[in-house]
C-alpha cells in the first residue's frame, strides 16, 4: 500500500483478518459487519444499522420537519446535537464498487452505489438519467436541455465567451444531477453544484457519484456558504427559485457571491414565456409579472440585460458601483464583514462592492485569465486585506505545498496512479495550496475553510480559480456518504482540540470517503498517536511517517486507507433516512 523506504514510527498496524466479504471490489479481508482484528485497548466502532447506509445529519429528513416550510427553511442545516450523535460507521449498500474513473464517470454510474430508481421516472422525458442493467447511465439532458447539456454550454458559450479563461469559477443553484457542471469541466471551468436534499432522491449523490462538484444546500433564509465576489458565473435552468419574492432578497444573495463584471443565466420560467406558458400551466400575465419583477431587481442590484436570446437570458454585474449613486443612498448593505457565510442571515440589501477611483476600474482588483490566475497574487493579499498574508508568503505557501504533494505521492504510491482518485477534499485548506498542487491531475478538490479558522481565507482560494466552501468540523458536512475518495486534514485535530470530540470528527471522516478511498493527517505526533488509537477502532489500515523535512519534526504524517466492507447481502430495501 505504501512505499516501504519511507522511516516510520513502529506503531502496531491494524488490519482485518477474518472472513473475506463474498462481494467484495478488492480483496480486502473483512466480515459481514466490517469488522476486523484490533488490539484489546481499542474501543470498536460497529457498523450502523443500513437504515443509516445515506444518513445526512444535518439534512436529516425527519429532523427537518420540526421547521417552518415557509422559504424552505426546513431544508437549511440543521444539525443533530451531541446527544443524537451516531457512534457507528455508516454501511455501503451491499454490491458498492469503485466508481468509474473520469471522465467515464461523467455518463455511468453503478445502480448498486446509489440504489434509487425515483428520478429515472419522475425526469423519464427530460432524459435525466437512465437505468441500463447494473448501470445509470447520464445522458446529460435536463428540463432546459433538449439537445443535451453539452449543446446548451454551447449555445452559452456563443452568447459569452467560456474559452478564453476569463470564466473558470460558477455556481449552479438547484443543480439537479449536475449536468451542466459535469460539461463545463471540459471547459476548464470548475462549477459548484447544489440542490436541497428532497423529493428527488439522491440528486447530490448522482452528482458527486459521477465525480463532479456538489453540496447538499438551498437558497432560503441564511447566506450561501461562499464569500463574496466568489464566482465568475451564477446559473439557474429551471431551479424553481422565486428570484422575484422577498424583495428580490435571493437574486441579491447570487449578486453578493457573484464576482463584479459576473454573469447571471436564467433559462426556463419566465424566459420565453410567450412560447412555452402552456406547458407551464401558468397565465401570460403571471409569468410576464414574474419576468417584468426579476428585471426590476435586475435593474436595483445596477446589473444590465446582456443578452435574451431563445430560451436564455443573461445578466451582467457591474465591474464596480461607481456609477450606482442612487443605490447607494437606499440599498447598500451596512458596513460588516460581506465574506462570512456561515449560519449567517441573509439581507435585503445590495452588498457594497470595494471603492474604486474611476468607472473603468474593476472592484477588488483584476483576476487574471485561467490558467495564470493559479499561481497570480490574488488581489485580495496584493491589496493586504487577508490579515498576515503577504505577496512572498503566498508564493512560499505555493512552494511549500508543491513540496508537500510531491512526498505524499512519494509515500502512497497509489496517488501516482491516474484516475485512482477523484473527488478531494482539503479539510483545511488555508491558501488552497494542497489544490493547486493537483491541477495537472484528473481530480477537483473541495476546499473546506472552517468556521473556526483565524483567518478567512476562502475568497483568496476562489480568486486562484478553485472552488470550497465554509464548514465547522464539530458538524457534518452537507454531503452523503460515500461522496470523497481523498481527505486531507492538516492541523484540524489541533484546531478542534477543546471544541468538539475527536472521534466525532473522525466518525464523520469515515461516513463521507468511499470505502478503499485515502486519507492523509498531518499532526504533532502526540496527537497522532490519539488519532491513530481512534483509526484502528474504525478498521481503517494505517501508518505512521516522518515528516517531509525529516525524523526530527514533531508534526509527523497519516497515511490510510478506508478498507473495504458492506452491509450484508439481505439488506435490499433502499434505506430513506
Amino acid at each position: 500500500m505504501f512505499a516501504t523506504s519511507v522511516p516510520c514510527i513502529p506503531l502496531k498496524i491494524t488490519s482485518s483478518t477474518t472472513g473475506v466479504s463474498k462481494n467484495s471490489s478488492s480483496g480486502t479481508q473483512v466480515d459481514e459487519e466490517g469488522e476486523g482484528a484490533v488490539s484489546d485497548d481499542v474501543k470498536v466502532y460497529p457498523s450502523c444499522d443500513f437504515k443509516y447506509s445515506e444518513y445526512t445529519p444535518c439534512e436529516d429528513p425527519q429532523r427537518s420537519l420540526k421547521f417552518k416550510r415557509d422559504r424552505l427553511i426546513y431544508r437549511e442545516r440543521h444539525c443533530p446535537d451531541k446527544t443524537q450523535l451516531l457512534k457507528c460507521r455508516v454501511p455501503a449498500p451491499y454490491g458498492y464498487k469503485k466508481p468509474f474513473k473520469w471522465p467515464k464517470s461523467r455518463d455511468l454510474a453503478w445502480y448498486a452505489n446509489v440504489p434509487h430508481k425515483e428520478l429515472t421516472v419522475e425526469k423519464a422525458v427530460q432524459n435525466w438519467i437512465r437505468k441500463e442493467g447494473d448501470k445509470f447511465r447520464f445522458p446529460g439532458g435536463g428540463t432546459m436541455f433538449p439537445n443535451g447539456a453539452d449543446a446548451y454550454v454551447d449555445d452559452i458559450d456563443k452568447l459569452i465567451n467560456l474559452k478564453d479563461g476569463s470564466i473558470r469559477t460558477a455556481i449552479d443553484t438547484g443543480c439537479g444531477v449536475a449536468s451542466w457542471g459535469a460539461y463545463l469541466l471540459s471547459r476548464d471551468i470548475l462549477a459548484m453544484s447544489f440542490a436541497p436534499r428532497d423529493t428527488h432522491e439522491a440528486q447530490v449523490q448522482f452528482a458527486l457519484e459521477r465525480g463532479v462538484p456538489a453540496l447538499i444546500g438551498v437558497l432560503a433564509s441564511k447566506r450561501l456558504p461562499y464569500p463574496s465576489r466568489a464566482f465568475d458565473m451564477a446559473h439557474c435552468s429551471r431551479c424553481l427559485i422565486p428570484w422575484d419574492l422577498y424583495d428580490g432578497a435571493y437574486l441579491m444573495e447570487v449578486d453578493r457571491v457573484l464576482r463584479p463584471g459576473g454573469y447571471w443565466i436564467l433559462s426556463g420560467p419566465p424566459i420565453r414565456w410567450r412560447k412555452y406558458f402552456k406547458g407551464w400551466e401558468r397565465t401570460r400575465d403571471d409569468l410576464n409579472g414574474e419576468q417584468t419583477r426579476i428585471e426590476e431587481v435586475a435593474k436595483k442590484l445596477c446589473w444590465k440585460k446582456f443578452v435574451e436570446k431563445d430560451d436564455i437570458a443573461i445578466w451582467q454585474k457591474p465591474y464596480n458601483h461607481f456609477q450606482c449613486k442612487e443605490q447607494k443612498k437606499k440599498l447598500m448593505c451596512p458596513a460588516q464583514d460581506y465574506d462570512k457565510a456561515w449560519y449567517t442571515e441573509l439581507e435585503t440589501c445590495i452588498t457594497p462592492l470595494p471603492e474604486v477611483s474611476s468607472d473603468e476600474d474593476v472592484a477588488g482588483g483584476q483576476l487574471e485569465k485561467w490558467p495564470k490566475r493559479l499561481n497570480a497574487i490574488p488581489p485580495r493579499i496584493s491589496s493586504g486585506t487577508v490579515k498576515g498574508v503577504t505577496a512572498g508568503s503566498f508564493e512560499k505557501d505555493s512552494q511549500l505545498w508543491q513540496k508537500r504533494v510531491s512526498y505524499y505521492k512519494s509515500v502512497d504510491d497509489k496517488l501516482n496512479q491516474p484516475g485512482r482518485y477523484r473527488n478531494l477534499l482539503d479539510m483545511n485548506a488555508n491558501l488552497g495550496g494542497f489544490a493547486a498542487s493537483w491541477v495537472d491531475d484528473p481530480v477537483w478538490v473541495m476546499n473546506i475553510v472552517p468556521a473556526e479558522a483565524e483567518v478567512n481565507t476562502l475568497g483568496v482560494i476562489y480568486e486562484r480559480g478553485l472552488i470550497g466552501t465554509y464548514q465547522s468540523w464539530c458538524e457534518a458536512m452537507s454531503t452523503y456518504p460515500r461522496t470523497y475518495d481523498l481527505l486531507h486534514a492538516d492541523s484540524i485535530f489541533t484546531m478542534y482540540k477543546e471544541r468538539c470530540d475527536m472521534e466525532d470528527i473522525l466518525l464523520e471522516m469515515d461516513r463521507i470517503l468511499r470505502p478503499e478511498g485515502s486519507i492523509i493527517i498531518r499532526e504533532d505526533v502526540d496527537i497522532l498517536v490519539e488519532v491513530k488509537r481512534i483509526v484502528d477502532g474504525l478498521n481503517w489500515e494505517s501508518l505512521i511517517v516522518d515528516h517531509e523535512d525529516g525524523p526530527m519534526e514533531r508534526e509527523k504524517l497519516l497515511f490510510a486507507v478506508k478498507t473495504y466492507w458492506t452491509a450484508p447481502a439481505n439488506t435490499t430495501t433502499s434505506p430513506r433516512i
